[in-house]
């Protein structure tokens, strides 16, 4: 375990090269942070961190620079997450505050998270145990297609056309409304049950149309989106510099993979929680020179999904935890009370 004064030499060295990106040496440390001990006691903190593989020279006559397991210390030492300004609140409310659908939710989130840290921006879309069906409409659109237009308990709306050859605007007024009554305010699953029967439940003059229109819905409502993750911020990726062959193209191949980002996500367990993992930590060798900062969201314990950021092992670590967590919260908040 490092002693307090090692652990505030390293705390120096992460935040010197977060900022200026160059190796930092103990000059610098003792010009810029007000440590208490002379130059040469630095220096030898600096050969026993080395040492020990929290820092590391990058070439002779260098300074140094924090490794994987540095970050990893200087993150599990942070004294929790930093609270957020009350205008960086704001403004993170400001953004989702005007979000129409549950697409605009996920869309205005990736953006707000890929501008606030500057990072490559991941949200999974949520899977909400607790959505329900807030409404179906039936349009006519011809004499022989409808439109059904499904809206959940979440601001989701999905379109789909029906061919119902000859339908009467009576009689299409009458299935609205009885498929209304029958899944209105039921959850996703129990309204698909309602649907599944539906034809055997109405008049015998709508059972033709209610059962061309309850399939059409059944397939809306089986259409998944937990599988969905969108990206955002990816020109951020030139903070790298020079790095783009090494680094930032496989970086953006993975990045492609929704099935590799799912699972990246899937350690964020619980909302309120930030899981970060940095450098080799990462599973995926295309991933292994970056790092992830990652918060589930939802409500009441209740996880719906989890989105979180990309960037460089040098990110800045405290101020991109505190907004993925802000983030993840708003966002959860904001679909409970949609």
């Amino acid at each position: 375990m490092l002693e307090d004064r090692k652990l505030q030499v390293l705390r120096a060295i992460v935040s010197d090269y977060v900022s200026s990106q160059e190796p930092v040496g103990s000059k610098a440390l003792v010009e810029r942070h007000n440590l208490g001990v002379s130059p040469a006691t630095v220096r030898n903190d600096m050969a026993a961190l080395e040492e020990e593989g929290y820092i590391t020279q990058p070439h002779t006559s260098a300074g140094r620079i924090p490794t994987d397991k540095g970050y990893r210390l200087f993150i599990d030492r942070l004294a929790g997450v930093k609270p957020l300004s009350p205008a960086e609140r704001r403004a993170i409310s400001t953004f989702l505050s005007g979000a129409l659908d549950l697409d605009d939710v996920v869309g205005r989130t990736v953006r707000l998270l890929a501008q606030v840290t500057r990072q490559v921006a991941i949200v999974q879309y949520p899977v909400l145990s607790s959505e329900s069906l807030r409404h179906i409409e039936l349009v006519s659109l011809s004499a022989d297609r409808v439109l059904a237009i499904v809206i959940t308990s979440t601001g989701k709306v999905h379109q789909r056309s029906v061919d119902l050859p000859g339908h009467g605007e009576a009689d299409l007024a009458e299935l609205r409304t009885l498929v209304n009554a029958a899944t209105a305010g039921a959850s996703l699953t129990d309204a698909a049950s309602s649907l599944g029967t539906m034809a055997d439940h109405v008049p015998p003059h709508l059972g033709a149309m209610a059962a061309q229109v309850s399939s059409t819905l059944l397939e809306v409502l089986g259409t998944s989106t937990a599988t969905r993750v969108v990206v955002g911020g990816v020109p951020n990726l030139t903070r790298f510099g020079d790095e783009f062959e090494t680094t930032v193209k496989p970086v953006l191949e993975a990045l492609e993979e929704q099935v590799v980002l799912l699972k990246l996500l899937g350690e964020a367990a619980t909302p309120g929680d930030v899981t970060v993992r940095i450098g080799q930590e990462n599973p995926y060798r295309e991933l292994q020179t970056t790092s992830l900062v990652a918060s589930a969201y939802g409500s009441d314990g209740d996880i719906w999904a989890s989105l979180g950021v990309v960037g460089p092992t040098r990110m800045d670590y405290p101020s991109t935890m505190a907004s993925v967590r802000a983030v993840a919260r708003y966002v959860g908040r904001f679909l409970a009370e949609s």
